[in-house]
Parts: C-alpha cells; structure tokens; sequence
C-alpha cells in the first residue's frame, strides 16, 4: 500500500496494489467489471481500475480498450489493446485519466471505449505478440540451437554443401528460409501442444481461438527468427574463420569469393533450423509455453484451483 497526496493539496489517496489471475470467463468485459466490484467490496475500496493482460470483448464481440462503471467506480483496462509500443507511458495515461474521471462526480466519461473493426484487431494482435516477449523464447530454443550450430559447424566445411549453396539462387534460399522457421514454429506448436480449441462453438470462442492462435504463431515466428539471425551471424564468423576462398574454390573446381561466403552462410542456416530443430527433441520451457495464451490460462487456472 502507498500514500499518495495530490498536487492539489486534496485528501491523502491509499493506493493498493493486488496481483491476481484472470481467468477466460473474465474476457466478457461484464465478467471482469463484476469480478472487480466483488473486489472492492470485500476489500472496502472507493475505487477499483483492473489491468489486464487479456483482450476484452462485448457481448456484440467488439474488442474494448477500457469498461468503465462510475457508478460503482469501477474500470478495466486491456493492456493489449493499447498496442505494446510506449506501454508503460500509455498506460500511466490511461489510469491517470480514469482515476480523474471516475474521482470527479461531476465527469461524464465514457462507459466504454471499443477498438475500430480492422485497424483494432491488428493492434490487438500487436499488443498481444509484444506481451508475450518472443525475444524471450531464445533461452527457451537453447538445445535447439546448440544442435543448430553443431550442424552448422559440421555442414560448414562440408565440400558437397559448398556446391550445393552456389548452385541455388536468391529466390530459392528465401524459400529455403521460409520453410526451415515455418517447420521449426510448426513443431514447436505441436511439441507444446500450443494450438487452443474453442470451449463451445459460439462465434465469440472461436473468434478468441483464431486471435490465440494468431498470436502465438506470430510470437513463434518472431522468436525463431531472432534465432535464425543469431545462427546466420554465428555461421558467416566461422566460416570466415576456417575457411580459405582461394582453397575452397580450387577443391571443388569452382572460383569462389569471399562474397559467395555470405550465400553459404545462409544455406547452412536454413539447414542447420531443421536439423536442430526438428532433431533435438526440444524440451518444454517456460519461455515456450508463455507465448501462447491458452497455456497461460491453464496456469492462472491452476493457480486459482491451489488459491481455493
């Protein structure tokens, strides 16, 4: 609990600050207004303003950034919906502004605030995918890519991968890319069982299932890359650290650069992804699990059974 006394001299505020797990029941906005007047009651709290890191939907299946009851001075706020860029600073805005308004009898603020249709959606997702903190899922890849690099370092000095690197054209190595992070995500989400499945077959579950599933697919993907950049950066040093262009070139009978070592590198990349990948047997990692939402919701749900 912190004091807290207004610059205008006013009443000293007594500002308790709860963590606790939200569960799927509460992303109908209704659900978690009245979860969080129960809360104020108990606690005997004048005003009460929940985050959360849930989307937050309307009975009409609209995504809301903020619910509001002044009556009961009550507020939610989604945390994703305000995008993940600046969220520190826009979401001091948002808090200050609803204290005010709910503070202030004489405010007329808004019971809701929704997200426009399209442009909202995305925004949602990007809050989402930024919430779940890829960067994180390296640590989570670790024998992944300490496989990758073995394979990488192996398939390096390997003649007959230098002539098959120099045969393949650019349009070929991105397709080459695309398909080594594609299987990687793919095992990952099967792996992990990271895929969520609607509770019922109400548009609204299915509509959470596909924004779920998005978003875990997104922050798969940005995690794999993060690591296929880290194994490009680390296969291009040590190729030019073993690797003379003048020898290689004369063994295989090809003239050979040290331009055509950025090409290898990228070859060797996309193979040692799979390789690694699919052949390390990834462990199941808390970093891994965090990305997906449905796995964050069985853990509040797990938690919330141990609190009860």
């Amino acid at each position: 609990m912190t004091d807290l006394r207004p610059l205008d001299g006013g009443d000293i505020w007594d500002i308790t600050v709860v963590s606790e797990p939200f569960t799927t029941g509460s992303e109908e906005v209704e659900a978690a207004v009245n979860r969080l007047q129960d809360r104020a009651h108990e606690q005997h709290w004048d005003l009460v303003i929940g985050l959360t890191e849930l989307p937050l939907h309307d009975h009409e299946g609209r995504h809301l950034l903020v619910e509001t009851d002044p009556d009961q001075r009550t507020a939610v706020l989604s945390l994703p919906a305000l995008g993940g860029l600046r969220m520190h600073s826009r979401a001091r805005r948002a808090v200050r502004s609803l204290v005010s308004g709910m503070a202030d009898p004489a405010t007329d603020g808004e019971r809701h605030v929704a997200l426009p249709r399209l442009r909202g959606r995305w925004r949602l997702l990007l809050g989402m995918v930024l919430a779940n903190r890829p960067w994180l899922l390296v640590p989570g890849l670790k024998s992944a890519l300490v496989a990758a690099l073995a394979t990488g370092a192996v398939a390096t000095v390997n003649s007959t991968v230098w002539l098959l690197a120099g045969s393949m054209s650019w349009w070929r190595l991105v397709v080459a890319t695309i398909a080594s992070i594609s299987l990687v995500v793919g095992w990952l989400v099967i792996d992990g069982e990271l895929w969520d499945r609607p509770d019922d077959d109400s548009p609204q579950a299915k509509q959470r299932s596909r924004l779920y599933n998005a978003s875990t697919l997104l922050t798969l993907t940005v995690g794999v890359l993060i690591c296929y950049a880290a194994l490009y950066v680390v296969n291009l040093a040590w190729a030019y650290f073993v690797l003379d262009p003048s020898v290689m070139g004369g063994y295989v009978d090809v003239p050979i650069g040290h331009g055509d070592l950025f090409v290898l590198a990228w070859f060797v990349a996309s193979a040692a992804t799979v390789g690694g990948g699919l052949g390390s047997g990834l462990e199941s990692d808390e970093a891994i699990r965090a990305a997906a939402y449905s796995k964050r919701e069985q853990d509040r749900r797990e938690r919330l059974a141990g609190d009860d």
